[in-house]
C-alpha cells in the first residue's frame, strides 16, 4: 500500500487489530466520514476502520486537495457533494448511503485522525447486544478532563450542562463525532442544522423519540494538523452554542422567562412612577418614562415570541411523530 495512505501508528496508540471482531458480529457495520481537506488523516483512517466494518463511506465536501483520490485508494465508498453543504448535509447524504449498503449499525467519526478505530467493537456492542439504538463516545466518561486544557474542558462543561437540560439525557459528551446508530433510527433525526450544532440536534432527536441511549468511553488522539485554540474564541463559541441550543429546544426560558421579568420591571418602574406623580412626589421625566415603556414593550414582546415559538415547536414536533 501507498505511503501517502499511511500516518504514523503513533495517531492510533491503542490500536490493536482484531481480525475476529468482523467474523462474530452478523451486523452489517457500515462508517460515515463526513470529510473536507482531510488528506493527510483520511487514509489511515479508512485502513483502520475497515478492520471493523463492512464499509467506509466517505462523503466529501469540497475538498480542494487529495483527500477524494486517497479515500477511493484507500478502499472507500466516496461520494462528493455537488455544493458545500456542510456536515449536516454530508451526514444526511451518508446516512442514506449507509442505508442503501445494507446497514445494521451506523456509525459516524471524524474524519481528522481524533477517533480511534480499534474502539469500534466498544461503541457497536451495546447495540449488537439489543441494549441500546444508539450510543455516545465518551471521552469524558470515566477521566474527565484527562486529555484537555481547563479551558476547553470548562466550555465542554457548559456545553453539556445545557444540552443535557435541554434534551433531557445524562450525557458526558455532547459534542463527540463518534457515535454507533441502529439503522432503524434513521427516520428520527432531521438534519436541518437550524440554529444548532448537528451533534446536538441529532441528540435532540433522540430524546425526543425515547429510544435508549448508551455511552462507552473512547480514546482520543491529537488531530492530525491540529492547532492550539484560542481561549476566548473557544468560550465565545461555546456560550453561542449554549445559547442557540437553549433558544432552539426551550424557547420559553431563553424568551419568555426574561421577558417576563423586563416587563414586571416595567409595569413596576410605571405604576411607582405614577403613583410618585400623583401624589406629587415626582414630575415628569423623559428619560424615566423612555426606559418604563421601552422594558414593558420589550418584555412584553419577548413573552410573546417564546409563547409562540413554544407552541410552533410542538405543533412540528407532533406533525414529525405523525
Amino acid at each position: 500500500m501507498s505511503n501517502e495512505l499511511l500516518m504514523s501508528s503513533a495517531e492510533y496508540p491503542a490500536h490493536q487489530e482484531n481480525k475476529r471482531f468482523r467474523g462474530a458480529s452478523s451486523q452489517n457495520i457500515t462508517v460515515i466520514l463526513p470529510a473536507c481537506n482531510n488528506e493527510v488523516s483520511i487514509g489511515s483512517l479508512i485502513l483502520l476502520t475497515r478492520l471493523y466494518a463492512d464499509n467506509v463511506i466517505v462523503v466529501d465536501d469540497g475538498s480542494t486537495d487529495r483527500t477524494v483520490e486517497i479515500a477511493r485508494k484507500a478502499g472507500a465508498h466516496v461520494i462528493v457533494n455537488e455544493a458545500c453543504k456542510g456536515k449536516v448535509g454530508s451526514l444526511r447524504t451518508g446516512f442514506t448511503a449507509a442505508a442503501d449498503l445494507g446497514a445494521d449499525i451506523i456509525i459516524t467519526m471524524d474524519p481528522d485522525g481524533q477517533h480511534n478505530p480499534a474502539d469500534i467493537p466498544r461503541i457497536v456492542a451495546p447495540i449488537i447486544k439489543g441494549d441500546a439504538e444508539m450510543v455516545n463516545g465518551s471521552r469524558y466518561l470515566n477521566y474527565p478532563g484527562k486529555n484537555s486544557s481547563v479551558y476547553s474542558r470548562t466550555g465542554q462543561t457548559m456545553q453539556d450542562i445545557s444540552a443535557n437540560m435541554n434534551f433531557n439525557l445524562k450525557i458526558t459528551d455532547t459534542q463527540s463525532g463518534f457515535r454507533a446508530y441502529a439503522a432503524s433510527t434513521k427516520s428520527i433525526f432531521r438534519f436541518s442544522g437550524k440554529k444548532t450544532a448537528i451533534e446536538n440536534e441529532m441528540l435532540a432527536d433522540a430524546g425526543r423519540s425515547g429510544i435508549r441511549i448508551a455511552e462507552v468511553e473512547i480514546g482520543a488522539c491529537t488531530s492530525v494538523g491540529a492547532s492550539i485554540r484560542d481561549p476566548v474564541k473557544y468560550t465565545l463559541g461555546a456560550l453561542r452554542t449554549m445559547a442557540e441550543d437553549i433558544e432552539a429546544n426551550k424557547p420559553l426560558y431563553f424568551y419568555s422567562v426574561p421577558g417576563f421579568a423586563l416587563a414586571t420591571c416595567g409595569f413596576f418602574m410605571g405604576f411607582k412612577f405614577m403613583a410618585d406623580y400623583f401624589f406629587g412626589i415626582a414630575s415628569l421625566n423623559f428619560g424615566h418614562t423612555f426606559l418604563m415603556v421601552f422594558l414593558a414593550l420589550a418584555g412584553a414582546y419577548m413573552t410573546l415570541r417564546g409563547i409562540i415559538a413554544h407552541s410552533m415547536a410542538g405543533a412540528v414536533r407532533q406533525t414529525d411523530s405523525t
